[in-house]
């Protein structure tokens, strides 16, 4: 099962929502079960280099199944995944990044968010990833 337009474009307006509560401007994006991107948005104001950083987050989580952070976590010096952000065309191991699943736990897609700290990415793509 794959992410539909509806269900991202429910996704991306719970995370500008979450975005805006935040005073902090986002790019955001979703990806199917593919990682193929269904929807993007721009913020106004928000960062033109976080763009490309958003689209990675969300492919990045959905290559690997996992969240960015915990990616990030196994991709340090002597972690399990070190150098990992090298393949792929480069992939994007901070937090950010997170796995949309269905009612049933099966995973349709994933949500990257760049634009602020790391924790306010985080926060945002888990209120975005909760839409549905």
């Amino acid at each position: 099962m794959n992410i539909t337009l509806e269900q991202a474009e429910k996704i991306i307006a719970e995370a500008k929502s979450k975005s805006t509560a935040l005073d902090t401007k986002m790019n955001i994006a979703v990806v199917d079960a593919g990682a193929n991107l269904v929807a993007f948005a721009r913020m106004d104001g928000a960062w033109l280099g976080s763009l490309d950083i958003a689209i990675k987050k969300a492919k990045t989580a959905r290559f690997f199944d996992m969240n960015t952070g915990a990616i990030g976590e196994l991709s340090q010096p002597g972690g399990s995944l070190y150098n990992i952000e090298h393949s792929n065309n480069g992939l994007i191991t901070f937090p950010g990044g997170v796995l949309i699943k269905d009612a049933e736990g099966t995973i349709i897609g994933a949500i990257g968010v760049s634009g602020s700290s790391v924790e306010n990415d985080h926060a945002v793509a888990e209120a975005g990833a909760s839409a549905i």
